[in-house]
């Protein structure tokens, strides 16, 4: 499979990086990336798409890949990254879109679908159905981002002493990440550190503080009711699940959900093929 086209698009004073595979095929599935994550984390799923005769778009949300970091003063909020797709979706895709969404990627996907009915012909959400419902009380998650926001201000990540150091720290949170794979990823999402001492992420610092907000499950479900495109949720028979899991999924007026066995939370990482056939046939049923 040829390597896909880089794009550079400027929206909301942000230069996103995206990827695009079988540029030129008559239908669009937009790729939407997760926490910490990057465009070519989905690699494996957009070459399949491509193969299949789709159009695949991959892009980096501001602050992680590529894409530019919000820059002095700025923050990272759910709203934001809704305005992003907002912006980037008609410059992404002309024709028919088929929208997916991984972990953080999902919930925001779900957010835009919400907003923009009539848009997505699809709405594939993998691993994605919102964070946990805060169970204490909002003052003492804002006081707990400030304090994160102080430990931020005082020191700088831990450098990265090469990629295999990088490779093992992304096995920290993904512990079947394949060699050849996270090596791939590695290199992709670091870059050389300024003084020359080893690597550094290249998602912003910022995404290590935790967030000031108290994410509310029941505001999160008005949105899921809007949600007006067919809708498969993946999961992962090792994956991530609320507590409220079926009740956000019973939320979603058309939906269905697909548990791949023997996989966690990287689904895209780790079962490629079976994801990408499953994308397939909800975009073509």
């Amino acid at each position: 499979m040829p390597d896909p086209d880089t794009r550079w698009l400027t929206v909301n004073r942000l230069r996103h990086r995206a990827l695009v595979w079988n540029d030129g095929a008559p239908e669009t599935v937009v790729l939407c990336h997760g926490f910490l994550d990057q465009a070519p984390s989905f690699r494996q799923v957009a070459e399949r798409l491509a193969a299949a005769g789709l159009r695949a778009v991959a892009f980096d949300w501001r602050g992680h890949g590529e894409t530019d970091h919000v820059g002095p003063g700025g923050y990272y909020h759910f709203p934001d990254y809704v305005l992003d797709l907002h912006r980037l979706l008609p410059l992404l895709a002309s024709g028919p879109v088929h929208l997916v969404g991984h972990s953080m990627g999902g919930t925001v996907a779900s957010m835009y679908a919400a907003t923009h009915p009539g848009v997505a012909r699809t709405l594939t959400v993998i691993e994605g159905l919102g964070p946990p419902a805060y169970e204490g009380e909002a003052p003492d998650k804002l006081i707990a981002w400030l304090e994160s926001m102080d430990r931020h201000a005082r020191k700088d990540a831990r450098p990265i002493a090469d990629l295999a150091d990088a490779v093992r720290r992304l096995r920290v949170s993904n512990p079947d990440l394949p060699a050849e794979l996270g090596y791939e990823l590695a290199e992709a999402g670091t870059a050389p550190a300024p003084d020359g001492d080893g690597l550094i992420w290249r998602f912003d610092p910022l995404h290590r503080t935790t967030s000031p907000g108290a994410f509310d499950a029941e505001v999160f479900k008005t949105y899921l009711r809007r949600i007006d495109a067919p809708t498969l949720i993946v999961t992962g028979s090792r994956g991530f699940r609320t507590a409220d899991h079926e009740a956000r999924l019973a939320a979603i007026p058309d939906a269905r959900e697909l548990v791949i066995d023997d996989v966690g939370h990287m689904i895209h990482q780790l079962a490629p093929e079976a994801l990408a056939g499953a994308i397939v046939a909800h975009a073509r049923r």
